[in-house]
């Protein structure tokens, strides 16, 4: 008997058992039908004042990622080519605490890692728009960043009034040049960045942010939770030179500010100015948002999904031990070894196609209806989108294959779902239930086959963005293929195990 007819038969095998189909119809419609009971059931609105109203977007840069655009911009307009020189002398700045008396505020002086100031050449005032800066920064030294994900490293250090670093920002129609000197003398380039697109007038200038000051707690068990506090930095900017085509005057834009019920601004930014000397104070960051939630949580029902492709897989071959057809099936085909990977297809392929239907069908539609209930989710790309719903799909299926191998290996069906249930859904909740230490989730969703939910991990992390990333926040330690690889191995493994057993003994 060929492979083809083997794989036939194990077909016919799955689909003329009603309750297998059945199975495989609650794997779909458990993805579709938790994930949309989700979005529906969710909801939010923003006060203004006494009245309730839908909560903003968060802007979108260039390429259609949301993010943060909030910062302090002293800037003029530049119209064609030009060059900005600025010496930044020092960065200082203020963080609030947790109260320590009631009611007594606790602001201390200090500036978070990734505050920064520096020149800025950005295609409008608008949030969103295109830009590119050179910045010296709390702790991460130099850098060059555009576009919001873009990020280059010059040299390392603070900046004091014993060290100043000086700063230049070069625009050639779409091309922007980044430099730094200690001396103002002997220049060193620190990255390039073109910019699909950009206006032939610009805004170039003077800016200051400073993100939310990210401090974690941890709980008895020794999980952790984060939290962000108001920070401020406070540049001081002098021998600033503009070359080019501007107007010489400079405009203060406070972009991004948000304003209490009163029509006040919320923590606004400023500028103190004597003479040529600079003092730019701002709050907020320039970065890509990843505080939003993901598409990745409209498969809340994947879970359950997984638990039940477990049961079907493990029976799909513990049902003939139980009832003594295995022998029947391996004198129909005396190669054993075939039979289990025609098994493995099958069941396979069954539990992908239902997770890629149910996938499919629950990640648009209910990021619509979270939308239209007034809860953002972070955009991605279609080819992002595709991974996530085919990954869903993918963990289904090959968890499906790593049950069926335990089942072939135990031969009884209770202890192989148990087994599966340990090694696949345990380790998952464990990790991502911010239960555990944080360097434990992350060994476990390294080695374990639950490593293969990576793949369905929309926002990667980012250097230059402040944030706790740990499973617990959706960040797990493998990247996604890197993730769904180890779940492959281990389905792998334990398949080829479950073969060596069956060409040992039939029973």
């Amino acid at each position: 008997m060929s492979f083809r007819h083997v794989l036939l038969a194990e077909w016919t095998k799955l689909r003329t058992v009603r309750g297998w189909v059945a199975g495989m119809a609650v794997v779909c419609f458990a993805v579709v039908g938790l994930g949309l009971l989700f979005a529906t059931g969710s909801h939010s609105s923003c006060s203004r004042g006494p009245v309730e109203v839908p909560c903003p977007e968060p802007p979108t840069g260039p390429d259609g990622t949301a993010v943060d655009d909030r910062f302090y911009f002293v800037s003029m307009p530049l119209n064609g080519n030009g060059v900005i020189t600025a010496r930044v002398g020092s960065m200082t700045g203020r963080i609030r605490l947790p109260d320590a008396t009631l009611g007594v505020r606790n602001v201390v002086s200090g500036v978070v890692p990734w505050a920064k100031a520096g020149l800025m050449v950005k295609a409008s005032t608008e949030q969103g728009a295109s830009y590119a800066a050179v910045m010296v920064t709390g702790a991460h030294g130099v850098r060059m960043q555009h576009d919001f994900t873009q990020d280059v490293a010059g040299s390392p250090g603070k900046v004091s009034a014993e060290s100043p670093r000086w700063l230049r920002l070069s625009r050639e129609r779409d091309t922007i040049v980044g430099e730094e000197s200690s001396d103002g003398k002997r220049w060193t380039r620190v990255g390039t960045a073109r910019l699909a697109g950009l206006p032939a007038t610009v805004r170039v200038g003077l800016f200051a942010a400073s993100p939310p000051d990210v401090r974690v707690e941890t709980n008895p068990l020794g999980g952790t939770a984060t939290a962000g506090r108001f920070s401020e930095v406070a540049a001081l900017m002098d021998q600033v030179t503009v070359g080019g085509a501007t107007s010489g005057k400079w405009q203060q834009n406070d972009i991004g500010v948000e304003y209490d019920a009163d029509g006040t601004p919320h923590h606004p930014g400023g500028l103190a100015r004597n003479g040529g000397t600079f003092a730019v104070t701002g709050t907020g960051d320039i970065a890509p948002n990843t505080a939003e939630g993901t598409v990745e949580r409209t498969l809340t029902g994947s879970l359950i999904a997984l638990v039940v492709a477990i049961v079907v897989a493990v029976l799909f071959v513990t049902a003939e031990y139980r009832r003594g057809l295995i022998r029947t099936t391996l004198l129909a085909s005396p190669r054993r070894g075939r039979v289990l990977v025609a098994k493995a297809a099958v069941v396979g392929a069954a539990t992908f196609a239902a997770g890629l239907v149910g996938a499919g069908v629950t990640v648009p539609l209910a990021v619509r209806i979270l939308r239209g209930n007034g809860i953002f989710t972070l955009p991605v790309s279609t080819l992002t989108e595709l991974r996530v719903i085919a990954g869903a799909a993918g963990v289904l299926a090959v968890s499906a294959v790593l049950a069926l191998a335990l089942g072939a290996l135990f031969r009884r069906s209770a202890p192989a779902v148990i087994a599966a249930i340990v090694v696949l859904v345990v380790p998952y909740v464990l990790g991502t239930a911010s239960i555990l230490p944080d360097e434990v989730s992350r060994w476990l969703l390294r080695l374990t086959p639950a490593a293969g939910f990576a793949i369905q991990q929309s926002v990667p992390e980012y250097e230059q963005v402040i944030s706790h990333y740990v499973p617990a926040m959706g960040y797990f330690p493998l990247p996604p293929w890197g993730g769904f690889a180890v779940l492959c191995a281990w389905a792998a493994v334990a398949l080829g195990l479950a073969v060596r057993r069956l060409n040992g003994r039939d029973a």
